[in-house]
């Protein structure tokens, strides 16, 4: 195979670098179209355009493909741990003994948020969306650790402000969680891992294993995905040379809109729908194939997975465990599995591709453990983290980093008078 591509644009002709990732996808270099011809391209939403040269995350939505640094994602989830996981997404290799050791004791350290940003959660009304708090939360710790804003971080603040950040978060999440409630905030537990200790923070009470492993498996499959929407945010923020805490308050403002992150709220709220229509699914299951009808069902098929999302397959086996083990008896959650059964099982929805997808059970676990359907995608956030940093870290650490500035194809008026 050639390794340029020739593209004739009339007067002028031009050769184009090929670039090959290891798996195998085919990339044409145009940094240099421009300049050259003074022609760009024009690629509404970017879904066509590699942005950058990534080693974290690699997607195949034809095959159902997600690996993190090589390692398949129904393997992490079997062998590794979420804190595992993210030592490997953000530093490359899955760590020892002594390296998850160090981490996790850096975690546990950087797990006591300011009494300042206490106070800024605090002084939101209890109603307000707990998004809103979290990311004004993240971007205030910025006045408390004021030594990691230099525009060029140290090898060793890197190191620091990473597991720091993961301690902090976990927190203030659970802090929010306790505002909407009313309810006094909770001091993290050295002695528990992670996820439970989260669970403990928002809860008071130490969580039975299957649950926070189940929740552990859950962060772990959100631990990164690519140049998202929010992980592209990251790095547009990141790439002006902006700190580490505004980038990553950037990343969750785009992680709350209803097309990203805020997919399994949307999932909780259209089961709400479809209970006080009466609760009859297979209607609605009629309108999601009424080419005529805007309804459509929340939480099947993706934009990226052709065939079937890699993530969904872990979670259904620890979804039906969270169900069985909390006994749960809520009509949303026999509405969804109603869906889900007729989704499997019907040849419409086969011959798309349109199975339940990992928001669908990740939105059914949140709604099985009792967390109100708007602090859902604070937890996709929690799990995000690690690959938001991961994005950061890498383009910092980059050779070719440039601040991002897209081009436009101008369409407005061309002279105006008064």
């Amino acid at each position: 195979m050639s390794k340029t591509a020739k593209l004739d644009l009339g007067e002028n002709q031009i050769e184009l670098p090929i670039i090959e990732g290891t798996e195998g996808e085919k990339a044409i270099d145009i940094s240099k179209l421009r300049g050259t011809t003074g022609f760009i391209t024009y690629d509404n939403g970017l879904g066509n355009t590699g942005a950058c040269l990534s080693d974290i995350t690699f997607i195949s939505g034809e095959k159902g493909i997600l690996k993190h640094r090589g390692y398949l994602i129904e393997d992490l989830c079997k062998n590794s741990s979420f804190l595992e996981t993210s030592f490997l997404v953000v530093n490359g290799e899955l760590p020892n003994a002594d390296q998850l050791n160090r981490f996790k004791t850096a975690i546990k350290e950087g797990s006591k948020i300011p009494e300042g940003v206490k106070n800024i959660i605090k002084s939101f009304p209890q109603d307000a969306h707990p998004m809103g708090i979290t990311s004004a939360a993240m971007v205030a710790l910025s006045g408390f650790y004021p030594q990691f804003l230099d525009q060029d971080l140290s090898a060793d603040q890197k190191t620091q402000i990473i597991p720091l950040l993961m301690g902090q978060l976990k927190t203030i999440c659970a802090a929010v969680y306790r505002h909407g409630q009313g309810k006094d905030f909770i001091d993290s537990d050295s002695s528990l891992d992670y996820t439970a200790d989260f669970l403990y923070m928002m809860t008071g009470e130490k969580p039975n294993e299957d649950i926070a492993k189940a929740l552990d498996v859950l962060l772990i499959l959100h631990a990164d995905h690519e140049q998202n929407c929010s992980a592209s945010t990251v790095r547009v923020v990141g790439s002006s040379k902006a700190n580490l805490f505004a980038s990553l308050s950037a990343g969750i403002d785009a992680l709350w809109g209803p097309l990203h992150g805020g997919a399994n709220q949307a999932v909780l709220e259209m089961l709400a729908a479809i209970q006080n229509d009466g609760g009859g699914y297979e209607k609605f299951i009629a309108k999601a194939k009424d080419k005529e009808d805007p309804f459509r069902l929340m939480g099947f098929g993706h934009r990226v997975y052709k065939n079937f999302d890699p993530r969904a397959k872990v979670i259904k086996s620890y979804c039906d465990e969270v169900l069985e083990k909390l006994n749960v008896n809520d009509p949303l959650l026999d509405i969804a599995k109603g869906l889900e059964t007729t989704a499997l099982n019907d040849e419409y929805f086969a011959a798309r591709k349109l199975f339940p997808n990992v928001d669908f059970y990740s939105g059914i676990i949140y709604k099985a453990l009792g967390i109100p359907t708007n602090m859902f995608t604070v937890m996709f956030a929690l799990g995000r983290q690690p690959g938001w940093m991961a994005q950061w870290k890498e383009m910092i650490e980059s050779p070719a980093m440039r601040i991002t500035r897209p081009r436009q194809v101008y369409q407005g008026k061309t002279s105006e008078t008064f």
